[in-house]
């Protein structure tokens, strides 16, 4: 029987795959778009779903690496892997933005652009299939990444995302274009860079927090306490100090019992506790539970 590691791992590559079909056939239709349909935004946004069928090999070695179990070397898992995916597909948005636009600037500034010829109807056609089809991959994409909680396959979803609002501005650019404003359609190609770029940087800075062991949202910290506090025998928490491991969590408590009970009970006690977070979040991959005696009982002990 597979374990939870091997679904997720063959869900997240079954996404992937669809995404890279779907990435292959939209880059060379916009392309062709593009080129017969004399449009430098759908050009634009062709270089930018090209971009995605490489993001799309990145996100699934990252997830096959990240799936490997433990070893050796590797005593607390592969999981950051996806966090590296997720940093590379950042790199990689941020550099097709750079240069989609580095050269609708350039166009604009030499003013070539008034020598272009107008766009043809393919090319808003184009726009608006890319637009209706990377929005569903978005929402697909999305979908999964938030049921097996992957870094690299929630970036893909949002690789989607950018390619959809790319050409929502490439469709805005071309029908400009076409109505005799000749240089809407490198504005065009500007705001698409711009919308790539602020993608990159969203996606960069959360793989940053997850490589750097930055604690939980409080929130979930203070619903774990609760959830600590609600086991039996536990009188109170000491400690609770949580930190990201790529898409899983690590977790560290001191809870005080009475200190007169055995050390059998006591160690239930904290099994118990160990039991009830990892089965309530399924995200955390370790637990570890130190047991102290109540303060209150060291106090009413010394007052006696």
């Amino acid at each position: 029987m597979l374990d939870k590691k091997q679904i997720d791992y063959s869900i997240a590559i079954k996404v992937s795959i669809i995404s890279l079909v779907v990435n292959i056939v939209l880059t060379l239709f916009k392309l062709f778009a593009g080129i017969f349909a004399h449009s430098m935004a759908m050009v634009s946004d062709a270089i930018h779903s090209a971009s995605d069928v490489f993001s799309t090999f990145i996100v699934m070695l990252g997830v096959k690496l990240a799936a490997k179990q433990e070893d050796a070397k590797h005593r607390y898992g592969h999981e950051r892997y996806e966090s590296v995916a997720a940093i590379v597909l950042a790199m990689v948005l941020a550099f097709t933005g750079i240069g989609i636009g580095y050269k609708g600037i350039a166009v604009i500034i030499d003013g070539s652009y008034k020598d272009m010829a107008k766009p043809g109807t393919l090319a808003i056609v184009a726009a608006v299939v890319s637009i209706v089809v990377k929005e569903a991959m978005f929402w697909y994409t999305r979908h999964y990444a938030v049921k097996i909680n992957s870094d690299a396959l929630r970036a893909d979803a949002w690789h989607h995302r950018t390619d959809a609002l790319s050409s929502i501005g490439s469709f805005i650019g071309i029908l400009g274009a076409m109505m005799g404003v000749l240089v809407l359609d490198n504005v065009a190609s500007i705001v698409i860079a711009l919308l790539i770029l602020i993608a990159a940087i969203d996606i960069f800075k959360d793989a940053i927090k997850k490589m750097t062991d930055e604690s939980c949202d409080q929130k979930i910290e203070d619903k774990m306490q609760k959830t600590i506090c609600e086991v039996e025998g536990v009188c109170g928490v000491d400690m609770l100090k949580t930190r990201m491991f790529g898409n899983r969590i690590y977790v560290e408590i001191e809870i005080a019992v009475d200190g007169t009970m055995s050390l059998e009970k006591a160690h239930a006690i904290a099994e118990n506790v160990h039991d009830k977070l990892e089965k309530e979040w399924e995200e955390v991959k370790h637990c570890t539970v130190h047991v102290n005696p109540s303060a209150k009982q060291e106090k009413s002990e010394k007052t006696a």
